[in-house]
């Protein structure tokens, strides 16, 4: 009896405006058959571009992708303040649009700042989503969180439009900065559109659409996605050999000479991945997250023998 093929690795999908992150990932998981799946980071249903699907053995190295910085492609429009700061919401206030001071503004901006979450947000309040409470008309008072700009330019401008490129740092709310950029121009904006072009080190021109991998072959789909290797390119290695990675499998911490401190990617002499560690800049190196590899290949052999 054959036995139904697991699917690990990740996939460039460039989602659609209408859709919800999850919506999507699920039309790309049964697409590829796959048995489980995630993302690393979620795009508004207004929202387009990257979103980094993982599938298998992938979702759990979902941590490192989504601690990396996002660059996105804003549009906001001045004049105008919404009641959830894009253009699904009410608007509660409009003014003349300006853009006198424009670069002085958004020097303001640029580095570490200090943004209010909006209620429109998936953030929990005693269990129950914000949004939730917005929609009931409530609001609660939001912690400020610290988040940085590493990049913030203007692309055009024509009229009462203003566009922007923007990379930041994880938990950054484009919808707020939108809003304290319109109100700094004294003027009041909204997010109009927005589009993911990056995360990390992954660019939305390599992503398929979902339109494009219905046209396809399953074959040609599974060829679309990126291997574990890959997710963690850029982070410290550990190389294990087969008695050091029994032990880690076991919960057992390692003394490894010559890591930093921080995340790492622990690997076999031939570059498979056997997941993420910890290092302590110490010499030790404890598991945090393991591929299921080396018990999937015992599994198989135990069936083969079996047949």
């Amino acid at each position: 009896m054959s036995r139904k093929k697991t699917v690990d690795g990740a996939l460039l999908l460039d989602k659609p405006v209408g859709l919800s992150s999850n919506a999507a990932l699920q039309r790309a998981k049964k697409l590829l058959g796959a048995a489980k799946a995630g993302h690393a980071g979620t795009l508004d249903p207004l929202a387009s571009g990257l979103l980094v699907a993982l599938f298998g053995e992938a979702t759990k190295f979902a941590g490192p992708l989504l601690d990396a910085d996002k660059e996105y492609l804003a549009t906001l429009k001045l004049g105008e303040r919404t009641a959830t700061g894009d253009s699904e919401g009410e608007v509660l206030e409009r003014r003349p649009a300006r853009i006198d001071g424009l670069e002085a503004v958004l020097a303001r901006f640029r580095g570490e700042i200090s943004q209010v979450p909006p209620m429109h947000s998936a953030l929990k309040h005693e269990g129950t989503p914000l949004y939730r409470l917005a929609r009931r008309g409530q609001s609660v008072e939001r912690a400020p969180r610290l988040v940085r700009i590493a990049r913030l330019e203007v692309t055009a401008t024509a009229g009462d439009s203003l566009s922007i490129r923007v990379v930041c740092s994880k938990g950054t709310y484009i919808r707020v900065l939108a809003e304290d950029i319109g109100e700094a121009l004294g003027c009041g904006a909204h997010l109009s559109a927005l589009r993911r072009t990056a995360s990390g080190r992954f660019r939305v021109e390599h992503a398929s659409t979902l339109e494009d991998l219905d046209k396809i072959s399953m074959e040609q789909r599974k060829q679309r996605l990126l291997a574990l290797p890959s997710l963690l390119e850029g982070l410290p290695r550990a190389e294990l050999g087969a008695a050091e990675e029994a032990r880690l499998r076991q919960g057992q911490a390692l003394k490894i000479s010559g890591l930093r401190e921080g995340l790492c990617a622990v690997v076999r002499p031939d570059g498979a991945v056997i997941g993420l560690g910890a290092a302590d800049g110490a010499g030790g190196l404890r598991p945090l997250r393991l591929t299921q590899t080396a018990e999937k290949h015992l599994e198989s052999a135990a069936h083969i023998k079996r047949e």
